[in-house]
């Protein structure tokens, strides 16, 4: 079942309408369907496809080992000869003597970084085969793909070789929570919302995890099944997903996350918490972090000055790293004993407070996709992203608000909020907020509402919020 990325496919088209050869990168977190994209490209246009995926590196794994890989796969695709080759430089020059021009073909290098891991040379290869012989091929579409988008950044896309040299620079994204509704099916019409909103708030809008749901169990069965049995894909998927990508580097990355599951933070807070330095190491993995779709960088505007915030603030964007992090990797041992088969989720410690902060993350992540809703579709926006500010030493309290949309003459303010019943306590607590904080002259200040529950009808009947947005307008449901 393929789902979403409508605008990528058509800007993939476009390509066709060419009549010279192109190269793209597709970049992305692990499993979030980069490969997949390409090849559902080629399979509606109906396009010949060479796929070619670098082996997962491993101890003891060398570059002829990715050599005889490359060989193999090429073969199987082509039909060519299984010759392998002593060099990068012969793997492409084989790869393009492979290439029929008389039909549009698609050729995925696909985890390009576990490709050329052992070779600093590779990319240096790969833009002579481009120069030489590759793009000679008017109708190539050559596709460099991989999950480690800092390597594909640093090696090829900021390679001055390469200047120039892309048609496309796609970073794949997650689904958004109206295109996930889709696994759901039919279903999800007759479904309670809170159901589909759990399984998101927990899984993000990643595919791969998508297709482990099972439509026809509860929220609890299904987040119990994937996250909580000794077996399940998802309690077993971070540490193989994410020693793939990062490799080495893992262990520090890892503890990076760790820190930010508790609470987002600045480079200077992170380096306190570290007791290292701000920049180096810390910064490139804060980067690397950001560019594998880990974490966001939350760089938004001071609503007290107009201008940009002095740091940027980290947190963790992917919502199945966050919960992973927080609830599962703690209680890793009692898993594997079995202990959680037969407990209800509800009735865990914290429970509701952390699926509360997920569906928050959940709705901050996908809040272009609320614009329209929020009554400020069309309108040039600044910054979209979480703010807080600590009281100072002057007395000036400090405020926290779920997600602070800026443009040139409005701020929104908007409330998240998951609970089984919300009342008119609500206004209060965003009324509070309002007037701690300070915006600049001239600017209007609006509040709205995202939330998934039972809310009274008093709320709506106050008129208080100018725009309320239930969870079912949030998944694209009537």
């Amino acid at each position: 079942m393929f789902i979403g990325r409508e605008r990528e496919l058509a800007s993939l088209a476009l390509l066709l309408e060419k009549s010279t050869s192109s190269i793209v990168a597709c970049r992305g977190r692990r499993r979030i369907g980069k490969s997949t994209l390409i090849k559902e490209f080629a399979r509606l246009n109906d396009l010949k496809l060479i796929n070619i995926d670098g082996l997962p590196l491993r101890k003891r794994q060398t570059n002829r080992d990715q050599l005889v890989n490359f060989a193999l796969k090429l073969a199987k695709c082509t039909g060519c000869e299984n010759a392998i080759p002593q060099n990068w430089f012969q793997a492409f020059n084989m790869l393009s003597e492979s290439i029929d021009d008389s039909v549009w073909t698609v050729v995925l290098l696909d985890e390009v970084s576990w490709m050329g891991h052992y070779d600093d040379d590779f990319a240096g290869y790969l833009k002579s085969a481009w120069d030489d012989e590759l793009k000679k091929h008017d109708k190539l579409i050559l596709v460099i793909c991989g999950s480690v988008s800092s390597w594909i950044r640093k090696n090829i896309l900021d390679n001055a070789g390469f200047g120039g040299r892309f048609s496309r620079d796609i970073v794949l994204g997650e689904l958004t929570p109206a295109e996930c509704t889709a696994f759901w099916g039919e279903r999800a019409t007759r479904l309670a919302t809170h159901d589909i909103i759990d399984v998101l708030s927990v899984t993000g809008g990643v595919p791969q995890y998508l297709e482990e749901v099972n439509p026809a169990l509860s929220a609890d069965e299904n987040i119990k099944r994937l996250f909580f049995h000794p077996d399940g894909p998802l309690f077993k998927d971070f540490k193989a997903m994410f020693n793939e990508v990062f490799g080495e580097g893992a262990v520090q990355k890892g503890e990076i996350l760790r820190r930010l599951s508790e609470r987002a933070m600045t480079l200077s807070e992170l380096a306190d918490d570290f007791g290292i330095e701000r920049g180096g190491a810390l910064s490139e993995n804060l980067k690397d972090l950001c560019e594998a779709g880990f974490l966001a960088a939350d760089n938004g505007y001071n609503p007290e000055t107009g201008r940009l915030a002095k740091e940027i603030r980290y947190r963790i964007r992917d919502n199945y790293t966050r919960f992973y992090l927080k609830y599962i990797e703690p209680e890793e041992t009692n898993i594997r004993k079995g202990q959680y088969e037969f407990i209800s989720l509800g009735m865990l410690p914290g429970w509701e407070s952390i699926m509360g902060l997920a569906f928050e993350n959940l709705v901050v992540n996908h809040s272009m996709t609320l614009m329209d809703a929020l009554h400020l579709g069309g309108v040039p926006i600044l910054s979209a992203a979480p703010y807080s500010r600590k009281e100072d030493k002057n007395g000036k309290r400090g405020v926290q608000i779920d997600l602070l949309i800026q443009a040139r003459k409005a701020v929104c303010l908007v409330e998240v909020k998951r609970q089984k019943h919300i009342g008119e306590e609500v206004e209060h607590e965003v009324a509070e907020k309002v007037a701690k904080l300070n915006v600049r002259k001239n600017i209007s200040i609006r509040t709205a509402l995202v939330y998934d529950g039972e809310l009274a009808e008093v709320v709506r009947g106050n008129s208080y919020f100018d725009a309320i947005i239930s969870s079912r307008e949030l998944l694209g449901l009537k």
